[in-house]
C-alpha cells in the first residue's frame, strides 16, 4: 500500500473517531435557553407526556469507553494503512498460522501411509477412503466422480493403461503427469497415398483387431503400406502400441476420442494433444500415493480384460 493511501486511511479513521466524540459531546450537553426536560408540550390522551431527558451519564460513558476501545484495537491490531499494529497481527500471518495447524493435522493423518506400496494401500479401507476423498477433490473434474472418464479423458475403472498400469507407473503418472501427442499426419499421408490416404489408413487400423478382415479389403490393403510408413514407429507393426510413449493399443475396443470414422479422421488429420497435469507439488508424495492407490484399486477388483469395451 502506498504512503498516500496510508495517510488517506489515517485521516479517514481520525475523522470518524473525532466525529463520534464530537457528536456525543454535542448531543449530551444542555444549552442555555433549552426547555426543561418535562417541558415538551407533547401530551397525548391527557396524561401521556413525552419528555426530553438526556441519557444517563453511565450510558454516555459507555459510548466513550467504546471509542477508547476502538483506538486501542486499532493500535494493537493495526488499522491505519500500511502501519503495523503493536501486536504485529496481520490477516496473512493469521492465515499462515491456521494453515500450519491444519497442515500439521493433515501430516499426522497421512504419515502412516508414507512410502507404502500402492498394492498394500489398496488393501487398506482407511487408505482407500482417503484416496477417494482426494480423487473427488482433485481428479473428478476430468475423470468424473465415478472415474469412468469422458471423451478425451481416460476411464480409470478398466484395465487399459496407455502409460502402464503397474502400481509405480500409476504413481508416476499422478506425481509427474503425462503428455500424449498424436502428430498431424493428414498432409504427410496425402502426399504418400493421394486424397484417399487417410481413409485407407483408417480402414487398415480397423482391421488390426481382426487381421482376418484384411483379406479382400482393398482400402485396408492400401492403408497397410501407409500405416507401416508412418504409424508403425509409435503403435508397432501389430498395432499394440508403446506404453513408454503413451501410444495406445489399436487392437482393443477402446478409443479415447471415439471410434467413429469422423473422429478417427480428425485424429489423423489434426492430431491430438492430451495432458495429464503433474500433481507432485499440489498433493505431495503421500497424498499422491493414496490417490494413486485408489485409482489402481478401481481396475483390480475384477478379472483382467473385462472392461476394455466400456472405455
Amino acid at each position: 500500500m502506498s504512503a498516500a493511501w496510508t495517510w488517506f486511511i489515517i485521516a479517514l479513521v481520525a475523522l470518524n473517531i473525532l466525529g463520534c466524540v464530537w457528536l456525543l459531546w454535542w448531543t449530551a450537553r444542555r444549552r442555555p435557553g433549552d426547555p426543561a426536560p418535562e417541558d415538551t408540550s407533547h401530551v397525548w390522551d391527557g396524561d401521556l407526556t413525552e419528555y426530553n431527558k438526556p441519557l444517563p451519564r453511565w450510558w454516555i460513558n459507555l459510548f466513550y469507553l467504546t471509542i477508547v476501545f476502538a483506538v486501542g484495537y486499532l493500535a494493537w491490531y493495526g488499522g491505519l494503512g500500511a502501519i503495523p499494529g503493536y501486536g504485529k497481527w496481520s490477516s496473512a500471518g493469521e492465515h499462515a498460522q491456521q494453515k500450519a495447524r491444519d497442515d500439521g493435522r493433515l501430516e499426522a493423518t497421512f504419515k502412516p501411509y508414507a512410502q507404502q506400496p500402492l498394492d498394500t494401500l489398496a488393501q487398506d479401507p482407511k487408505a482407500l477412503a482417503l484416496g477417494r476423498s482426494i480423487f473427488n477433490n482433485t481428479c473428478a473434474t476430468c475423470h468424473g466422480s465415478s472415474a469412468q472418464g469422458a471423451v478425451g479423458y481416460p476411464n480409470l475403472r478398466d484395465d487399459i493403461w496407455h502409460w502402464g498400469g503397474a502400481p509405480e507407473q500409476v504413481l508416476q503418472t499422478v506425481l509427474d503427469g503425462r503428455e500424449g501427442v498424436m502428430p498431424e499426419w493428414g498432409t504427410a499421408l496425402t502426399s504418400m497415398g493421394g486424397p484417399d490416404a487417410v481413409d485407407y489408413t483408417i480402414a487398415y487400423v480397423n482391421t488390426l483387431s481382426n487381421p482376418e478382415s484384411l483379406h479382400n479389403n482393398f482400402m485396408a490393403s492400401q492403408g497397410k503400406a501407409l500405416y507401416n510408413g508412418l504409424c508403425v514407429a509409435c503403435h508397432g507393426v501389430d498395432g499394440k502400441g508403446n506404453q513408454e510413449l503413451g501410444a495406445p493399443d489399436l487392437t482393443d475396443a477402446y478409443w479415447l476420442y471415439g471410434s467413429s470414422k469422423e473422429s478417427l479422421r480428425q485424429t489423423i488429420m489434426q492430431g491430438r494433444h492430451g495432458v495429464m497435469p503433474a500433481h507432485r507439488e499440489l498433493l505431495g508424495e503421500t497424498r499422491a500415493r493414496l490417490v494413486a492407490a485408489y485409482v489402481w484399486s478401481l481396475s483390480h477388483d475384477k478379472p483382467p480384460g473385462t472392461a476394455g469395451a466400456a472405455r
